[in-house]
């Protein structure tokens, strides 16, 4: 198998050097170092944050971007626009107006300020569906007590380590809401004494069955458009940036990889790589996986920036091709099927 890629970039609007401080660590003091960069932002007035929507959640044509409404690549069933009196208001049902959600919900950490109007966590829903989804979890559902008409579903949790109601969104928006949940951890890591433990969250920090479906979440549905669209909106509003987005591999760095679950059959694997540090030229060898599986293969900067490489593949090893690339530190990804591997490369010259 040859996989012959040119190297293309996709670069965010991440402030040179913003991640500098970042550089390096791992486990809690990447945490706390992400927290000190993200830490101080501008707070904007709960009032003000529908004036803010239209630049931070819209789809074209003026049309409110609501996750717990919109089908990704279908027709939703109805959609809301902003400047034409559909904000809430009363509500009877589905498509009557839109609200604020509080993913992370206010009353895990008392209505208090900053996070009350933090926007990185609020997001314009449905307002009778955000009344249906109330203060429960984020969960997996296997029976749904009851189902929004874009599929999220309320009802009994089937992730493993809790058995409580949860409302899941649906599959394309589960990786935007796990990073949120990310960021809350790390905006508010050790400035929680006031917030509640719930059966999702010990203070700002989530228990392990959420944290190993958040960590199993920001896997499978990667970092979208709409994301960094967002990130780079609310950076100009609030001067911070969700680390999450910028950077997903981060969420592993920091709490490990997730371990399997009923709910999906994707592993993860820690891959090893030789040279490492390495010049122009390294290897890795992959599990075993078919050899009609298509492979594909990312570079994450330290700064960002997102590249494909030149590769060649024979039997389960892959040569990597870094000409090209400058030295410093590198998170290779490399996906295919249900298996994701993952290894960090320090490029020397």
């Amino acid at each position: 198998m040859l996989l012959l890629v040119t190297v293309t970039r996709l670069a965010a609007q991440i402030p040179n050097g913003y991640y500098d401080p970042a550089n390096g660590k791992t486990g809690v003091a990447l945490q706390a170092a992400l927290h000190n960069i993200i830490k101080g932002h501008t707070v904007v007035s709960y009032s003000g944050i529908p004036g803010y929507f239209p630049s931070t959640d819209a789809k074209p044509g003026n049309v409110v971007w609501d996750m717990y409404s919109d089908v990704p690549g279908g027709t939703p069933p109805y959609v809301f626009h902003y400047g034409s009196g559909e904000e809430c208001g009363n509500y009877s049902g589905e498509g009557d107006c839109y609200n604020r959600e509080h993913s992370w919900p206010k009353s895990w950490f008392n209505d208090a300020s900053p996070m009350y109007s933090d926007m990185f966590h609020i997001y314009p829903t449905d307002g009778y569906v955000n009344g249906r989804r109330s203060n429960y979890p984020y969960g997996t559902v296997s029976s749904a007590s009851w189902s929004s008409q874009n599929g999220c579903k309320l009802g009994t949790c089937n992730w493993p380590g809790y058995s409580g109601t949860v409302f899941e969104p649906v599959d394309e928006y589960k990786g935007d809401f796990a990073r949120t949940y990310f960021y809350m951890s790390t905006r508010y890591y050790t400035e929680d004494s006031g917030w509640n433990t719930t059966d999702m969250t010990n203070k700002a920090q989530l228990k392990p069955w959420a944290l190993q479906m958040m960590l199993h979440w920001n896997n499978v549905d990667p970092v979208s458009a709409k994301e960094t669209s967002r990130n780079n909106a609310l950076y100009g509003i609030q001067h911070n940036r969700n680390p999450y987005i910028d950077h997903p591999e981060y969420a592993a760095i920091i709490w490990g990889n997730p371990v399997g679950s009923d709910e999906s059959n994707t592993i993860v694997h820690n891959l090893t790589v030789y040279p490492n540090p390495a010049g122009d030229n390294c290897s890795v060898t992959l599990p075993e996986v078919s050899s009609t599986s298509e492979i594909n293969i990312t570079l994450v900067s330290a700064t960002g920036t997102k590249y494909t490489i030149s590769s060649s593949m024979q039997s389960n090893i892959i040569e990597l091709d870094l000409h090209g690339l400058s030295k410093g530190i590198y998170f290779l990804i490399i996906t295919s099927d249900n298996v994701v591997c993952q290894a960090k490369v320090v490029k020397i010259k």
